[in-house]
């Protein structure tokens, strides 16, 4: 019998091993979809087209949402229609809320950008928070969708969500739907409820949906024994009205706006921001990329407040025309109202894309 050299043995040998291996490399996964979103990849197409699509970009600011431990808001960074970053402005704070904070913010951030929409799981031991940050999430996905919605197809349709509108009774949200310049449907997302608040809810919110729907605008009659729903309907269908892109929306302060200032004005309402005193709003009107106008809608009020608030906050105003973005000094003695002053002043221009 011919004996097999020993050379040639291993030749084969060798052979025989990179073949194996070639064929094992051919039986990978071109890609790993779950390594790629741990190492911050981009996600697949499928995943990454629930955001907002049609070249929103800049940044997003949702509605602040009021947990037992504090507000917690959403701001995004979008581009493309894709969600590129996601923070929290505001979160709870102090004492164990701190701890809390600082674990689950950063997940929820990143369980944002990796879904590209507000279905994410609560992070454990942070369920409160993460129920607000989801909700804030949303919020800025309705806005980005708005301002993208006017030119996609939908007969110019888009939705708006307004502000989140604190009454004595519990928080009152509205949210519209409007095409070819005129509200085609409006919405109470949130209402007073409990006890007799269900009854007044029930009776009230269908009736101003309709009055919101027949009159355009947000100068609707409040509905007898609701005074304080009808308010607070009112004020945030006007913030959602105030959302509108110039020239496309139904509210006549968009349109009355725009009228006066070459077609290129509109007017923009900020969040809700929360202070130590109470609530602090912003209202500004932008033209030519430029602040022409300023107010708070809301400002703290009752006892020293009041004369704190009279003093500052048309210094803030004017501080905020002259310098053309959030970045204005507080005022001295005022600290509380100039940051809550600032910060919804800030989430108006995002708004603007300003």
């Amino acid at each position: 019998m011919k004996k097999s050299h020993p050379v040639r043995r291993a030749v084969l040998a060798g052979a025989a091993t990179v073949s194996g291996i070639v064929l094992l490399l051919s039986m990978k996964p071109a890609s790993d979809p779950g390594s790629a979103q741990a190492a911050g990849g981009q996600l697949p197409p499928a995943a990454a087209g629930q955001a907002p699509q049609g070249g929103v970009n800049g940044a997003v600011t949702g509605d602040a949402q009021q947990t037992q431990y504090g507000p917690v808001q959403v701001r995004l960074t979008m581009s493309g229609g894709k969600i590129t970053q996601a923070e929290a402005v505001q979160a709870p704070k102090g004492g164990r809320s701190d701890q809390i904070t600082a674990s689950s913010v950063p997940r929820l951030n990143q369980a944002a950008v990796a879904a590209q929409s507000a279905e994410i799981d609560a992070v454990s031991g942070a369920t409160y928070t993460s129920a607000g940050y989801k909700k804030s999430l949303q919020s800025a996905l309705d806005k980005a969708k708005a301002s993208a919605g006017a030119s996609q197809g939908s007969g110019n349709a888009q939705t708006l969500t307004g502000d989140v509108a604190q009454t004595q009774y519990g928080p009152v949200q509205v949210r519209v739907t409007v095409a070819g310049g005129k509200i085609t449907k409006a919405e109470a997302v949130q209402a007073p409820k409990g006890g007799r608040s269900d009854q007044i809810t029930a009776s009230s919110v269908p009736r101003l949906n309709q009055a919101a729907v027949a009159a355009g605008t947000a100068d609707i009659d409040a509905v007898s024994g609701a005074t304080y729903t009808s308010a607070g309907y009112k004020k945030s269908l006007q913030s959602a009205l105030d959302k509108a892109p110039a020239g496309g929306g139904g509210s006549g302060s968009a349109q009355g706006a725009g009228s006066g200032s070459g077609a290129q004005a509109k007017t923009v309402t900020g969040s809700v921001a929360q202070t130590q005193y109470g609530p602090v709003q912003v209202r500004v009107t932008v033209a030519g990329g430029k602040i022409t106008k300023a107010e708070a809608v809301q400002a703290p009020k009752g006892g020293r407040s009041d004369q704190i608030t009279s003093s500052s906050v048309p210094r803030l105003n004017q501080a905020a025309v002259a310098a053309g973005t959030a970045q204005i000094d507080a005022v001295s003695g005022a600290t509380y109202t100039s940051a809550g002053y600032k910060q919804s002043l800030q989430s108006a221009l995002d708004q603007a894309g300003g």
